[in-house]
């Protein structure tokens, strides 16, 4: 992909990057504040439901922005020369479209007669992708794929322990929603108060580490440790300081 079509390109796909980025973050964010309203008792069952109906809406854009990020990335890829076979590369280009309907569906068509089937080959989907992304960078490293590239590799584990912290989420948010649906009903108990706060409890530490893999994330694409560029950068920044001190 070179010439100025491929620029374009390279800059189209890298501002989405940045987007689903900064969406994903702050989407996460406005989940997690929406949280401790729905949590303070004070608030009367009809506000603190409303809480989480709003707290619903905002938490379908970082879910969807990770449906896409493996799909931008790995066209991303291309363009600092990390080629893939063409069905590889056909799987990534669909592979976000796909898993973007499916939580469209999964977020519109919650009371379905399909959901619980959905939503269990959807989880099943992240456990087998946090493996074939484990699997694909040890390959990809140990046959010398990235040497041009080394800092996509933690790239994509940290993607895939994200992906885990989302799994790790859905194993201790039942407590919660089953609070929520007490709530929309227009009452709670104190039990069910007490498991909603220990939910999240649970929950937290799992959202903390999905911000920092984020961060990390973003610190990786900036700086691109272990390229030959920025090596050569590296080097040109500290031959300017040591030219007038010792030239």
């Amino acid at each position: 992909m070179n010439g100025a079509e491929g620029d374009l390109g390279h800059t189209i796909w890298l501002i989405l990057h940045l987007v689903l980025f900064a969406y994903w973050l702050g989407g996460d964010i406005g989940v997690f504040y929406s949280t401790r309203m729905i949590l303070n008792r004070s608030n009367t069952p009809d506000q603190r439901f409303m809480a989480s109906r709003i707290m619903l809406w905002i938490d379908l854009l970082p879910r969807l922005c990770l449906s896409m990020m493996l799909t931008v990335g790995g066209i991303l890829s291309e363009y600092v020369g990390v080629s893939h076979p063409p069905w590889q590369y056909a799987m990534i280009v669909v592979l976000g479209p796909v898993w973007f309907t499916v939580l469209l569906i999964m977020h519109f068509k919650h009371n379905a007669s399909f959901m619980p089937t959905l939503t269990k080959l959807d989880l099943w989907f992240r456990w087998f992708l946090i493996f074939a992304i484990v699997v694909s960078v040890w390959w990809s490293v140990s046959t010398g794929r990235l040497d041009d590239a080394p800092w996509l590799a933690p790239k994509l584990i940290i993607f895939a322990f994200m992906v885990l912290c989302g799994v790790m989420i859905r194993l201790f948010i039942p407590g919660f929603i089953a609070g929520v649906r007490a709530l929309g009903q227009g009452s709670i108990t104190g039990e069910q108060d007490d498991a909603m706060k220990r939910s999240i409890h649970r929950v937290r530490p799992w959202v903390f580490m999905i911000w920092g893999g984020l961060i990390a994330e973003a610190f990786l694409g900036i700086f691109k440790p272990g390229a030959p560029e920025t090596v050569g950068n590296l080097m040109n920044a500290i031959q300017g300081i040591a030219a007038p001190l010792f030239g």
